[in-house]
């Protein structure tokens, strides 16, 4: 028996084996190299920010001005572009054919940021308004409540015209109202 078929559980193959979902595939040979969209797409974005910079226009500045200053004095046996800077024009319009494409990418890459961040703004501006309804709808529950709830001083005001109530009744009657008023002795009527 081969090792493969031993591990095999009875009654299993080896197109079973492979459709399992919890053992990795085996790797493929694949004559396409691999590469990453999101590493490609970074690369593309340091370049295009390099391309927007003072500094770029700087060196490339320096680049042609040495570049002409080189095929226009040096002698003719070691310059690389002896004819009217075609070689130059070819170098340039080389850079501006990879730059664009490279810029664009770049632009598509930031596109797509802002609009997942476009969505997650809208939807956390969906929830804010939600939460501001409903904090509305809470403090309008809770005014019109307070109009039904006795507040101290309104108690405070009732308790001081009954105890008025109460004084004039004593003055007029002449009984005693409170308890603490009367003789001290056993109080019967308290049991």
């Amino acid at each position: 028996m081969t090792p493969d078929r031993e591990k095999l559980p009875s009654g299993a193959t080896a197109a079973t084996r492979r459709l399992r979902l919890d053992q990795p595939q085996p790797r493929r040979v694949r004559l396409v190299p691999e590469w990453d969209p999101e590493a490609f797409g970074r690369l593309s974005e340091r370049i295009a920010r390099f391309l927007g910079t003072g500094r770029f226009i700087v060196w490339m500045t320096g680049v042609i001005i040495v570049w002409l200053g080189w095929n226009i004095i040096a002698p003719v046996h070691l310059r690389w572009d002896p004819y009217p800077f075609i070689f130059l024009t070819l170098v340039l319009s080389l850079q501006a054919s990879y730059a664009a494409p490279l810029i664009l990418l770049a632009q598509n890459r930031q596109d797509d940021r802002d609009r997942v961040n476009l969505e997650q703004d809208r939807k956390q501006n969906e929830r804010s308004i939600a939460d501001t309804e409903y904090l509305t709808r809470e403090i309008a529950a809770l005014r019109s409540g307070l109009g039904e709830v006795a507040t101290r001083d309104w108690i405070r005001s009732e308790l001081q015209d009954l105890m008025k109530e109460l004084e004039d009744r004593r003055r007029s009657d002449g009984h005693v109202v409170f308890p603490a008023e009367r003789a001290h002795g056993r109080d019967v009527d308290d049991r």
